[in-house]
């Protein structure tokens, strides 16, 4: 291996590691506005939106890894852990960390679902727009390919993305139930018919 195999490891795994993200960013905002309404209730769909939350996770942490098993910069866990502490460009890392947090944080909750008050779970859940734009942030501020044409423009791409359906999913909570389909009522359990 070369002494540069890590400093490799942490660049794509990065890079993937935000692609996922905008993928399960992506999909959530599809099954959330009226763009994806058919697919909706599809459980494949909900599927992969979770498995690429999860991906994204497992890539972040090779992408840690990486960081710290590269000798070039040098980073210790505290440096990757808390936001500002590193002395290498401590804005741009301090993106990825906090952007980190607020990744194992949705996924958790995700995972976790079932068994969080709804309200929580949707508070936790909505903190992943801002997870988006703050790993962009960090892509955008760190790293060797930050300024290279083939992932700046892709990336500024995905934030324009992210941000129409963003914009489609706000007016379809703002515009109240008229701008929604409505759901079909829920049918109420049939009801155990007494035995003599």
């Amino acid at each position: 291996m070369t002494g540069q195999v890590w400093w490799y490891v942490a660049r794509s795994s990065g890079i993937v590691a935000l692609a996922l993200l905008l993928a399960a960013v992506t999909f959530g905002l599809l099954m959330s506005t009226r763009l994806g309404a058919r697919f909706a209730g599809t459980p494949w769909l909900l599927a992969v939106h979770r498995q690429l939350g999860g991906l994204a996770v497992a890539f972040t942490g090779v992408h840690l890894a990486g960081l710290v098993l590269d000798d070039y910069v040098q980073f210790g866990l505290g440096d990757l852990l808390v936001p500002g502490a590193s002395p290498w460009r401590p804005l741009a890392v301090a993106w990825g960390v906090v952007a980190t947090y607020l990744l194992v944080a949705v996924q958790a909750t995700s995972l976790a679902m079932r068994r969080l008050p709804a309200g929580l779970w949707r508070a936790v859940h909505l903190s992943s727009f801002v997870l988006f734009w703050v790993a962009a942030l960090h892509g955008l501020t760190a790293g060797t390919d930050a300024t290279a044409p083939w992932f700046r423009w892709p990336l500024v791409g995905a934030m324009v993305l992210v941000a129409g359906l963003t914009v489609a999913r706000l007016a379809r909570v703002l515009g109240g139930p008229a701008s929604r389909e409505r759901a079909p009522a829920r049918r109420a359990a049939p009801q155990p018919v007494p035995q003599p």
